[in-house]
């Protein structure tokens, strides 16, 4: 049962920061209180990051309020009746009670600002996110029963869910972030709007649904909040690669359902995020979506053996530009793209370790491979094995290890994580009398293959492979 500390206790734990602004607030007439996600918290046993006021002052009165007191101000949300500042170590936004109406083709509010607390707390998304202490007296204001759907573990809206998703589509998303974050059930009324309006969620810029979608990812219980997007049939609009992976599973079950397999994996990497070196601090989002992604390509690779078998042949290289494309549509920056991408694209590389073995040489493929990765593959691979099986899964797990063991001793004789050719693209040029250009990366990649293949060479030796495999290049006898 969630309980509010007493006023008391509220005051060792609330920053003294919040007491001063009140203070400046009432003297001035005007009415301050603490809304949404820290009172929520607060419940919660939570520390939040945020603290957000209303109160019943204009933004130009909120301005004259904090002149002289404020550290820094912003007033880029003016328009919207919100005033950030900066006192201490402490940011805080203080927006105007408001009373909007929104437009049918955008989520953008048509401003009105109210005239009361209560009405302000309607507009806001979840009964969870309407509560509010009323400063500086600390008193709950708590209209909509926030405090009963924590207790009971559900996540409604003040009003009518299905206006509340087609005033401002984003909150679907934000339910199904909210159930991950605070393991959290939505309502039936809730999740039957969900499924409703599932097309309001195309006017939210890629933008805003990929920052909910990573606050998902990231959370307590992400494989909640996937389920609930799959489930309500937003996954279609804005991951359809993951709704894909419920296959039809045929009469003979002659092969596992791959969108719990996913899941499953995606749980499992959360358990490998953090090593004893600290090496994947969780939450590792790159980790996690790639572990979700990971077989993404089966549904266009799904193919029946003429021996009953189902195969997915490449599925791999298929699921890594899949990833490639959503997260492109999805706004993701470079990096963190091509980080996923190349998750996926490895994940098979390891299987069938166990039963050939690898040379030294492939070892060294596999880690110059995954590069700055390859703590996340190791972790990717593990998760992977989600076999019922205990012999089998035993034995790759046994395969991996000793893979893991090679790796190490290997490293000791080399500079693995950071392997070159034993000669520079400079001392390639001299030796062969060249000139910059796409010669000499093809020259540094042979270099680079026989390292990878047989180890440091040294100087002079590998001088004299790159002089032989110069000679049979055409470009050669032109400068000869």
């Amino acid at each position: 049962m969630y309980e509010l500390p007493s006023r008391a206790a509220l005051r060792q734990i609330l920053p003294p920061v919040i007491f001063e602004l009140a203070d400046r607030f009432v003297s001035a007439g005007f009415e301050l209180s603490l809304v949404g996600g820290p009172v929520r918290d607060l419940y919660l046993g939570r520390v939040s990051p945020d603290l957000d006021f209303t109160t019943s002052a204009r933004p130009e009165e909120t301005l004259k309020t904090i002149a002289g007191w404020a550290d820094t101000v912003w007033d880029v949300g003016r328009e919207f009746g919100t005033i950030a500042l900066r006192k201490g170590e402490h940011t805080l936004e203080v927006t105007t009670y408001r009373a909007d109406a929104y437009d049918k083709e955008s989520r953008k509010p048509i401003v009105a600002f109210g005239d009361n607390l209560n009405d302000d707390l309607f507009r806001r998304d979840f009964t969870m996110n309407a509560m509010a202490l009323r400063l500086p007296d600390l008193e709950l204001v708590d209209p909509f029963d926030g405090l009963a759907s924590l207790n009971e573990g559900l996540i409604r809206t003040p009003g009518a869910p299905d206006i509340s998703f087609s005033d401002d589509p984003l909150r679907m998303m934000r339910a199904a972030r909210f159930a991950s974050q605070l393991k959290l059930e939505v309502s039936a009324p809730v999740r039957k709007a969900m499924r409703e309006m599932t097309d309001r969620i195309e006017i939210i810029s890629a933008e805003r649904v990929r920052d909910e979608l990573v606050k998902l990812i990231n959370g307590a219980d992400p494989r909640a909040g996937i389920d609930l997007l799959v489930q309500t049939g937003l996954a279609d609009k804005v991951l359809p690669e993951v709704s894909a992976l419920r296959l039809e599973i045929d009469e003979h079950h002659r092969h596992k359902d791959v969108y719990q397999h996913s899941l499953t994996v995606l749980e499992q990497a959360m358990g490998h995020e953090t090593d004893a070196e600290g090496v994947l601090p969780g939450p590792d989002f790159i980790l996690r979506f790639a572990a979700l992604m990971h077989d993404v390509g089966k549904p266009a690779t799904r193919k029946f053996e003429p021996s009953g078998a189902v195969s997915f042949r490449h599925h791999d290289m298929v699921g890594s530009k899949l990833v490639k494309q959503r997260m492109r549509t999805l706004r993701f920056d470079k990096d963190t793209t091509k980080a996923v991408a190349r998750l996926v694209e490895l994940h098979m590389r390891f299987y069938g370790y166990g039963e050939a073995g690898w040379t030294d040489s492939a070892v060294r493929r596999y880690v110059t491979d995954a590069g700055s990765l390859l703590q996340r593959l190791h972790a990717l691979t593990r998760s992977d094995v989600t076999t019922r099986n205990r012999r089998k899964a035993e034995r790759l797990a046994f395969a991996y290890d000793d893979l893991e063991q090679r790796i190490e001793q290997i490293a000791a004789q080399e500079e693995l994580a950071a392997i070159r050719p034993d000669l520079d693209g400079q001392q390639i040029m001299e030796l062969l009398q060249i000139k910059p250009g796409p010669v000499v990366g093809r020259a540094y990649k042979f270099l680079l293959e026989l390292r990878l293949d047989e180890g440091p060479l040294g100087v002079e030796e590998s001088a004299r492979r790159l002089r032989a495999w110069w000679a049979e290049q055409p470009e050669s006898a032109t400068d000869a």
